[in-house]
């Protein structure tokens, strides 16, 4: 067996970490179980060792930790979820709490944490290491690509052609029966993912948040389209526009008696299944960027992709929200909906 890279173990002279941890917390995203495998193998080929936190937050403060190895991460690559469970944890809010976590931390001999999550494990990650100074780096792991400062968050692609597979399914029956069909998904107060599942499945129209279009107007289109020949029309519905049922309750009084509405609800569908290559992929590269961060001594940073570059950004950044609502996609869908 070859010899694992001169890594930290070699170096503690000059003070490099040992050992690290790495936890998940909040809604799983597909890709987080790739990032688990990348950052213990990428760990322990740089001479550090790995503990895992079961169920965030929750497993921090419980001291619910297990060592991981690169045998232990085996076969998970391909796997929804995460192998370390995750867990909404409101006792991580009071300082007492954060305490015990760090002390358990401390216990251990942990000398760095990677927290894969979204916006509230970030800033619970951001308030522990400000309190106890403890290394943290973030890997971003959130369907909803609300993170600021970042172009890609983990689990985006693959929620992406969740949602995708399952419109297309959708519309064989919509255009069967003539309907028009109100489709939700997921995303929270952001509707990047749904204008691009809206362009990605041929859907007529789009509702999000950042460009909310009168359902006046929506009723007016859905009439256009019908009388262009269409035999079925397709809306996508970000959840931070509105519920599914209550916008078709609304458009019911806005549109002919003989137009037939359905609705449906994704929910977490999305948030399952296999992640998609590009997820792996990006579950790799954040991990090699925040191992290496923590060996360099970054705290209170996470992975943030631009392009096809990924550097290490303070926390603050994904906590600040952008408009990632591109218009020449909304112009686009609009063209393409004749």
């Amino acid at each position: 067996m070859r010899k694992r890279r001169k890594g930290v173990r070699e170096m503690s002279a000059n003070n490099h970490p040992k050992k690290i941890a790495v936890l998940t917390s909040g809604g799983d995203s597909p890709g987080m179980n790739a990032a688990i495998r990348a950052v213990v193998r990428y760990a322990y080929d740089s001479g550090l060792e790995v503990i895992g936190v079961k169920r965030g937050y929750k497993g921090l403060i419980e001291g619910d930790f297990v060592p991981l190895t690169p045998r232990s991460v085996s076969g998970i690559i391909d796997k929804g979820g995460t192998i370390l469970l995750s867990a909404r944890e409101p006792r991580f809010f009071k300082k007492e709490y954060r305490r015990i976590a760090f002390e358990n931390l401390k216990e251990y001999e942990v000398d760095g944490l990677v927290v894969i999550g979204g916006d509230g494990s970030f800033t619970g990650a951001k308030v522990l290491a400000e309190e106890t100074g403890i290394q943290v780096v973030g890997i971003p792991g959130t369907i909803d690509n609300d993170l600021g400062g970042t172009d890609y968050t983990l689990g985006y692609d693959t929620a992406l052609n969740n949602a995708m597979q399952a419109i297309d399914k959708i519309r064989d029956t919509a255009n069967a029966l003539e309907r028009v069909f109100v489709v939700e998904v997921m995303g929270r107060n952001c509707g990047v993912l749904a204008l691009e599942i809206a362009l990605s499945t041929g859907s007529e129209l789009v509702l999000i948040p950042e460009h909310p279009l009168p359902l006046e107007e929506v009723a007016k289109r859905v009439v256009e389209y019908k009388e262009m020949g269409k035999y079925h029309v397709i809306i996508v519905l970000a959840e931070g526009y509105g519920h599914a049922h209550q916008v078709v309750d609304k458009l019911k009084k806005l549109l002919p008696d003989k137009f037939e509405l359905k609705y449906s609800v994704l929910g977490h569908i999305q948030r399952g299944g296999s992640p998609t290559a590009k997820d792996r992929m990006m579950a790799s590269l954040f991990a090699q960027a925040a191992v290496d961060g923590i060996i360099a001594g970054k705290t209170k940073v996470f992975t943030a992709a631009k392009g096809e570059e990924i550097s290490l950004i303070p926390i603050e950044r994904a906590l600040q929200k952008e408009n990632k609502i591109k218009d020449k996609f909304l112009k686009l869908l609009e063209s393409l909906a004749i």
